[in-house]
């Protein structure tokens, strides 16, 4: 399938730099179709484009080649986006894109083992370092392994499937994708609701493993935080998530920086750090247009949201 960069008017729209020349970070460029756009819209704006996946960090600098002198190329985490910046010898940035999850080229890279409708070593990550999935499936026990499916999957039938999985791996590791599939679809019930809607029962269970052996969900909160404290007056930052967990992280941080409180209800005092720092543009998040479902089925789940910090926070604070 041809990568097609989701939101991608959105982005270019939403995602302008608060002055012309000045610096945008890409913490996510995948393949660079975002940051291909925002250079082409803006010719005078700087890049930083971060990716934690060598190959494609190689395949945006190829992409990006004709815009070279303005692009700096950074592997890493988007979570390390301070360090980066420090390193990039850059105070403040003038927007921030971070879009989240897996990469359509991950996904359709067999070898990559992201997905089970290709038998392939079970891998899932990201880049080359840390835990696979095959680490997690053989050597966690029931329990961590029905939690993970639990929270990161919303699994309702972790526990039953976490079950399978340690009795399948009594005959031998489990190393490959389509076993694993065959394992979860024998824990299902054939009558499941999943199988009625055309899902496949694996899907949630590929999708927990995958955010287990990335640590999607680890620091995104903080991430959000460090996105906007570097962000200039009047900048702002556009996170793109792909289901509930990532963004209901992302909706929080950004209405806490808002100054809405998200402590517990009853507690005696905020201990959350709300601030009035942002703006939320997008009171609900925005999703793909019919058109761009129409072309590529896989911005069916992508949910935009964006803020911009205070201009008038800025001058108070000077003042």
């Amino acid at each position: 399938m041809k990568h097609e960069p989701v939101l991608l008017q959105e982005i270019t729209d939403y995602l302008r730099p608060n002055r012309p020349d000045g610096t945008l970070v890409d913490a996510t460029v995948g393949l660079g179709g975002h940051a291909e756009a925002l250079l082409e819209r803006y010719p005078d704006a700087r890049l930083i484009a971060i990716d934690r996946d060598p190959v494609a960090l190689e395949r945006s600098r190829e992409r990006l080649a004709r815009f070279a002198g303005r692009v700096t190329f950074v592997r890493g985490r988007h979570e390390q986006l301070i360090d980066i910046l420090k390193q990039s010898n850059v105070d403040r940035i003038s927007g921030l894109l971070a879009d989240l999850g897996v990469s359509s080229m991950q996904l359709d890279d067999a070898s990559r083992g992201f997905s089970f409708r290709y038998d392939a070593p079970l891998d899932m990550r990201m880049g080359p370092e840390g835990t696979s999935a095959a680490d997690l499936v053989n050597g966690l026990d029931e329990r961590e392994l029905a939690r993970i499916l639990r929270e990161y999957g919303e699994e309702p039938m972790a526990r039953r499937i976490a079950g399978a999985i340690v009795a399948a791996r009594a005959d031998g590791r489990i190393e490959t994708t389509t076993r694993l599939a065959e394992i979860i679809r024998s824990a299902k019930p054939q009558r499941h609701p999943e199988r009625s809607r055309g899902i496949d029962p694996a899907t949630l269970t590929f999708q927990a493993l995958r955010i287990a052996a990335n640590e999607e969900l680890v620091g995104l909160d903080r991430f959000v935080d460090d996105a906007v404290s570097m962000l200039e007056p009047g900048a702002r930052i556009a996170v793109i998530s792909f289901h509930s967990l990532e963004d209901r992280i992302v909706k929080r941080a950004l209405r806490r920086l808002e100054g809405e409180c998200t402590c517990p209800p009853g507690m005696p005092v905020c201990g959350c750090g709300a601030q009035e720092i942002v703006e939320i543009l997008t009171g609900r998040p925005v999703t793909a247009r019919d058109e761009e479902l129409d072309r590529n089925p896989r911005s069916r789940s992508a949910k935009l949201r964006v803020a911009e910090r205070s201009a008038l926070l800025a001058a108070k604070e000077q003042g």
